[in-house]
């Protein structure tokens, strides 16, 4: 029983029936809460604000009653719990956090709170959004809906459970390095990554901050559509938000023509060599290659193409995003705010207690090899020489994207597997983000679509990345395959 059990599709079908007086807001928001309640072994959620939906739920059927309702009035969100709403928690999944209450919204959430959305909840996460299981909370791990012995990605694995058990209506997580497209491929669910730039980082705990990128999960990519015209865009509180114009997305998903330079058609599609060679799971790549066929037999034009310096975006990945979580945690010290160790004697214990006891096992081990790789004897080693090759991996997308409009991967090497099988050797644990890393360091879009299952069921995720700031090809052709293939 999903979302689609309440009678709709997606919002634009929602917001129709919510007009018509054929579903009521209210009962709506209680449907939801019934099904948190009923799905709380899934342990998607940290905080449930069941009072507040409920009051706005009233508040906003009386706006679209009369007619003075927004964009995605009545839509109930779930929120990663690493994005500020004040007057609310903000944990980041972390017993550094534990007791901290926001004193400000993100600037993405006020704007989704401005077109009349609901909050319903904050979701689970890795501890500081540093994972790829949703094993490394201090509320415990998340599980999967369609195998409860299996984890469901991360960090965002609670945002993607919350929207593939039928939860809430959409979800909003975060992906630094592959955090939203990896749970939402282990969940089969959409998830987006936007432009680095393209959605404000204000109010948003940073892990990485030259990666970080907050983004939508939904089943519908209309609903995709709908969420990015609304929290995209230029804004004062963050330097590095991008002033290009936002499309009406919403209302150009179904002209799957693009243009570009003297090319005009159906978008062209890249497949890298790099992303089909060893490591990636037979059944993985059958239901992919699977896909290619399908896709090739509608008249799209696929090329092979060549990323060359894919085998070094997982090195170059963890030298560069550690160090930024070195700089980004120094603040939680036990002084300022944030958990504090009670039996500190001086204040060199205090800042130990304090770190040693509120930070988790994967956040100290990135903290320690950030501070390593920024030392004095190592940074030229490996920082500075991590950042050129960033600059590389960039150069390698933008030739390919001079005669491609998307590029096409598997979201990741397996399906989702056992909850604490990896928990144990973190370099294995590291190489399930091989196929997302690069998308955040050359600060492309990329999405995550579910095509398919391999033989016990379990989702597989397939990857589009476009260029930077064209979210809107990849949504186009999320629509031509959801209607076609």
């Amino acid at each position: 029983m999903t979302s689609d059990s309440t009678g709709y599709k997606n919002h634009i079908e929602k917001t129709a029936k919510l007009k018509s007086g054929e579903i009521s807001l209210k009962e709506n928001v209680r449907y939801f809460l019934e099904r948190i309640k009923k799905h709380e072994h899934l342990n998607a959620f940290n905080f449930i604000f069941d009072e507040d939906a409920l009051l706005q739920a009233e508040k906003i059927e009386e706006k679209i009653h009369s007619g003075t309702h927004g964009k995605l009035a009545g839509m109930v969100i779930a929120i990663k719990d690493v994005l500020a709403l004040k007057g609310k928690p903000l944990t980041c999944s972390s017993g550094m956090l534990k007791d901290f209450t926001s004193l400000y919204t993100a600037t993405a959430v006020r704007k989704l709170l401005e077109e009349d959305a609901i909050i319903i909840g904050k979701t689970n996460c890795d501890e500081f959004a540093m994972g790829s299981s949703n094993e490394n909370s201090a509320f415990g791990p998340v599980l999967n809906p369609v195998d409860t012995s299996r984890v469901p990605g991360g960090s965002s694995g609670g945002a993607a459970v919350a929207m593939a058990a039928g939860l809430c209506d959409l979800s909003i997580g975060t992906d630094t390095g592959g955090s939203i497209r990896q749970p939402a491929s282990f969940c089969g669910v959409l998830g987006l990554k936007p432009t680095y730039g393209r959605v404000s980082r204000s109010g948003l705990t940073a892990f990485a901050s030259s990666f970080d990128s907050i983004g939508p999960f939904a089943k519908d990519i209309s609903d995709i559509a709908l969420v990015m015209e609304v929290i995209s865009g230029r804004d004062s509180f963050d330097a590095t938000s991008a002033r290009n114009e936002v499309p009406e997305y919403s209302l150009n998903l179904d002209d799957i023509t693009v243009s570009k330079g003297n090319y005009s058609g159906k978008p062209r599609i890249g497949i890298p060599k790099e992303y089909f060679s060893e490591g990636l799971n037979e059944e993985v790549r059958d239901v992919i290659k699977g896909t290619i066929e399908k896709i090739k037999s509608q008249g799209f034009e696929v090329r092979d193409i060549s990323l060359p310096n894919t085998p070094y975006c997982i090195a170059t990945y963890y030298i560069l995003t550690t160090a930024e979580a070195s700089s980004n945690l120094a603040r939680y010290d036990g002084a300022r705010y944030g958990f504090r160790g009670p039996k500190s004697q001086t204040l060199k214990d205090m800042y130990v207690d304090s770190r040693t006891s509120g930070f988790g096992k994967e956040v100290k081990r990135r903290i320690m090899l950030g501070t390593y790789v920024l030392s004095a004897g190592y940074y030229e080693a490996y920082y500075r020489k991590a950042q050129k090759v960033r600059r590389l991996l960039k150069n390698d997308f933008d030739r390919a994207f001079s005669e491609v409009d998307l590029i096409l991967t598997p979201t990741a090497p397996t399906t989702a597997f056992k909850l604490g099988e990896k928990s144990s050797n973190p370099l294995e644990m590291y190489l399930n983000d091989i196929y997302t890393t690069s998308a955040n360091l050359a600060g492309i879009p990329g999405i995550s679509i579910p095509v398919g299952n391999d033989s016990k069921g379990l989702p597989v995720g397939m990857q589009l990345m476009a260029d930077q700031f064209d979210e809107l090809t990849i949504m186009k052709m999320c629509r031509y395959l959801d209607e076609k293939i």
